[in-house]
């Protein structure tokens, strides 16, 4: 694979869907069966370059090589914790970087993705929105993190809960999400995809109704002004919004939506607000994911101890939820989001963190 500069104009392949692949076949002159073919090689057996696709004709492949791009690039930094966890960072042009986070759990692999670089949503917890908002990735930017990990091969479940607020990239995270759950794509089962948000009103809407993919609602906080404290964007789309499109959704069949809960010290850990959160909630099935606050530097909130965690958790499920303590992992490589790819623009000459 080669590196990817901001100087390359031509058309990414990546991420193009079998429609899509197929015009690309019809203009360069080629039989409408190349798209198939152009999607095997590109989803299936992973060609990093076009003089891999031996059933497509040499003068077909330079022509395509001439016009196009596969789209795949090699991360330039990886960080390994002494639990297993592993940090990629990937450059997505000049001086931009995103991070994919591999969290290996027994016979599981999960890589979590980026879908921005920065984030516009600037919650207050979050390394991420430190950044400001430098830009959407593409589809094919996004399924490149999932096809240049080390691991590829033995990845088991994606959640888009990286950098970046995916349903504010609505149209190509969920262009990504096809290509990995079409037959013509990566194949997977939609209930192998997690996708995290705040809350957009548009892109849930649109994800909702478009994928049969989990759910998981970044939470955080059960009151209006306490939740617009940690994340601004409580301002449009409400929380009382969100679970409603949520209580109209069909989660039927095997598709879960959970509740991300970050718990800070003497901010959201209340038998009130362990009250209010049940109170929200009822009528919906599901699960709600206790996470323990992982340090960022600058931000005036502080983890909660074990005990006290387990005491909310104990509230909970006294009210009927199940709940868990998610598992800290990769402390020890930063693996909170926005760590990694701060240092790196930093270490580049770029601006500090707001």
């Amino acid at each position: 694979m080669k590196q990817q500069t901001e100087t390359e104009k031509k058309v990414v392949l990546l991420g193009m869907s079998l429609e899509e692949l197929t015009t690309v076949a019809l203009r360069m002159g080629m039989p409408r069966f190349a798209g198939k073919q152009l999607a095997e090689w590109i989803y299936v057996r992973r060609a990093t370059d076009f003089a891999e696709m031996t059933n497509i004709s040499q003068a077909n492949r330079q022509k395509l090589a001439e016009i196009y791009d596969l789209g795949r690039y090699p991360w330039s930094d990886v960080q390994c914790s002494v639990d297993g966890t592993k940090k990629y960072l990937f450059p997505v042009g000049e001086g931009r970087f995103v991070e994919s986070v591999l969290i290996p759990e027994g016979d599981r692999a999960t890589l979590c993705i980026s879908s921005q670089v920065g984030c516009k949503m600037d919650c207050l917890f979050c390394m991420t929105g430190k950044q400001g908002f430098k830009g959407n990735l593409s589809a094919g930017e996004i399924i490149n993190q999932v096809l240049s990990v080390e691991e590829s091969a033995e990845l088991t479940n994606i959640v888009y809960m990286g950098m970046g607020e995916p349903l504010d990239n609505a149209t190509n995270v969920l262009k990504s999400i096809s290509v990995l759950t079409s037959a013509w794509g990566l194949g997977w089962s939609p209930k192998r995809v997690t996708l995290s948000t705040v809350g957009v009103r548009r892109g849930l809407e649109r994800f909702l109704s478009e994928t049969t993919c989990h759910l998981a609602v970044s939470l955080h906080n059960p009151f209006h002004e306490g939740r617009l404290e940690l994340m601004p964007a409580e301002g449009g789309l409400p929380l009382e919004d969100t679970l409603q499109m949520i209580r109209e959704a069909d989660f039927t069949g095997q598709r879960r939506v959970s509740f991300e809960y970050i718990v800070f010290d003497g901010v959201n850990d209340s038998d009130e607000h362990a009250a209010e959160l049940a109170r929200l909630l009822r009528g919906i099935p599901c699960r709600i994911n206790l996470i323990p606050f992982h340090q960022i530097p600058d931000v005036p909130l502080r983890p909660l101890s074990r005990d006290k965690m387990e005491h909310f958790k104990r509230q909970l499920e006294s009210r009927g939820y199940t709940t868990t303590i998610r598992t800290s992992r990769g402390e020890d490589i930063s693996a909170a989001c926005g760590m990694l790819s701060t240092k790196e623009q930093m270490a580049r000459g770029g601006s500090a963190p707001r």
